[in-house]
């Protein structure tokens, strides 16, 4: 039994203990939930050093990866990019409805209808944000006269008016004989005199040219040019094309193959540069069938993160606390000098090992097995989610008395366990089922079954033949929910971690599976139970 003051010394040490675990935040999961803190959070990597040096111009990541937080990042120091000669031009909304909202609703019929919306919307951007700088020209002002005269007028606009007013000008342009009724021809010679239209997307004709027709590609060398005069680039950054084109998975696919394309068409031009956040597997589904521009896009980076990157995001967050940072006599430029000095102050605040014993993982290890997919992704977003998780699980356990926190740290392994399921369910109900509908029905099968399986044991979980079955197996695969395991010839499939509570899985091998095996050895990739 505790004496008096005994547990009087206990409960002071547990409030104080409060006071600095309520003072640790770990920001929201998605750089939009935390716009105004992410300057304090980021992590400048050397993946971050090449976007800022306009090292690449395509950055794809898999979704929680990270791009988002780059991208906002880069809007977020627009004037320090103008000091050193950079104009940043969005082009989508950060937050909010998509600019596209639109066209989900009537849809452009072709992937060549895409590419001229693009076009016309990038230059629309373009000159506005010139204006917004007060950069003047004749040169200028004789592109912003041109699209004036298709019905892009003058004033800056939302991005989703904009859109709406490019595709009243294309219905205009490209309508069958649209163009011809805006040429007036002189009755006595059969010459153009005039058009009230004065942009095309093929080059003109000489008789188009002399009545003052300019094709799309001669305004963008305009811009070029006149931006190259004032010793200025200008970097157009998208991203959110995830949520910009959900309708159907063909739309999303004209759309996106229909930007990469206006890429490459934009490139040449030096002083304009086309930027694109881009997941890893939309840009995987949408050249799933070839897609000849790939091999030319050569300014691209995939953002990968490992376990020093993931272990210094975790870190810069934590730091932020005052109290914490106070308590331990730390400052944030030693903690974060070194991966070593990382883990001295990791080990500081949280438990060495969630579950003990001397083949256990250290805590941060973990962390990362139960955040991280079948593709052995552990994205930022869940990993962030996951702590977050933890904080409110030690609060949770501090307010109804079951918190038993060692002296030397401020979170105890339970919490981590209590707050897993809570980061699983999340990835399956608002990412994985959202994202991939299809697949709801198959996982919901899986509900309660062992974690490793092969293709005979989901045949009988699924109730399917067999090459229905491996085609299933295909797209989960793809999509991270399996682990492959074993040979080609003895392939079997595992169910990640992070999966595992949201389905009420149990550890362990197909009861099928095993009996199959069971003279042959141990199953490939079995755990034991």
């Amino acid at each position: 039994m505790f004496g008096r003051s005994s547990r009087y010394a206990l409960i002071m040490a547990d409030n104080e203990k409060r006071s600095i675990i309520e003072d640790i935040t770990l920001g929201g999961r998605t750089a939009e939930d935390e716009s105004e803190q992410l300057a304090r959070y980021f992590v400048e990597t050397e993946q971050w050093r090449k976007v800022w040096q306009d090292e690449v111009d395509i950055v794809f990541a898999p979704k929680g990866g990270g791009k988002s937080a780059i991208y906002s990042m880069l809007a977020s120091r627009d004037g320090e990019l103008f000091d050193n000669g950079i104009v940043l031009v969005p082009g989508e909304n950060p937050t909010g409805a998509t600019a596209f909202e639109s066209i989900q609703d009537v849809p452009p019929t072709s992937e060549t209808e895409f590419i001229q919306i693009w076009r016309l919307y990038f230059l629309v951007l373009i000159i506005e944000e010139l204006e917004r700088y007060d950069v003047k020209s004749s040169k200028l002002e004789a592109v912003r006269d041109a699209l004036v005269s298709i019905g892009l007028t003058r004033g800056a606009k939302a991005k989703r008016t904009i859109i709406v007013r490019v595709r009243e000008a294309l219905d205009k342009l490209l309508s069958p004989g649209g163009l011809e009724a805006t040429m007036s021809v002189d009755s006595a010679t059969g010459t153009p005199t005039g058009f009230t239209a004065k942009v095309m997307f093929d080059e003109p004709s000489a008789a188009q040219e002399q009545a003052g027709l300019v094709s799309v590609d001669r305004l963008y060398e305009d811009v070029n040019d006149v931006v190259k005069q004032e010793h200025l680039n200008i970097w157009l950054i998208l991203d959110r094309l995830d949520v910009a084109f959900t309708a159907s998975p063909e739309l999303e696919a004209n759309a996106l193959r229909a930007l990469f394309r206006v890429y490459k068409l934009i490139e040449p031009l030096k002083s304009l540069r086309l930027k694109i956040f881009l997941r890893s597997d939309i840009w995987a589904e949408i050249t799933a069938g070839g897609f000849r521009e790939t091999s030319h896009i050569t300014r691209s980076m995939d953002l990968v993160w490992n376990r020093a990157s993931l272990l210094k995001l975790i870190t810069q967050r934590v730091i932020q606390s005052e109290s914490l940072m106070k308590e331990l006599a730390a400052t944030p430029e030693a903690v974060i000098a070194s991966s070593s000095a990382q883990q001295d102050f990791f080990n500081q605040v949280f438990p060495r090992q969630v579950d003990a014993g001397s083949n256990k993982p250290a805590t941060f290890d973990w962390a990362i097995s139960r955040t991280e997919d079948g593709k052995k992704i552990a994205a930022p977003r869940e990993l962030i989610h996951l702590f977050t998780a933890v904080r409110d699980r030690q609060l949770a356990r501090l307010d109804t008395g079951q918190a038993a926190i060692a002296p030397n740290i401020y979170f105890e392994a339970q919490s981590f366990r209590d707050a897993h399921p809570e980061v699983s369910s999340t990835r399956l109900q608002t990412t994985m089922y959202p994202e991939y509908p299809w697949l709801k029905d198959w996982l919901e099968k899986l509900r309660g079954q062992r974690t490793l399986q092969d293709v005979e044991s989901l045949e009988a979980v699924w109730g399917t033949p067999r090459a229905e079955t491996q085609e299933r197996v295909k797209r989960l695969l793809d999509v991270g929910f399996f682990e492959p395991r074993g040979t080609v010839s003895d392939r079997s499939y595992w169910v990640p971690f992070l999966y595992r509570p949201a389905l009420e899985m149990v550890q362990g091998t197909a009861d099928s599976l095993r009996s199959r095996l069971a003279e042959t050895g141990p199953v490939a990739g079995e755990e034991p139970e």
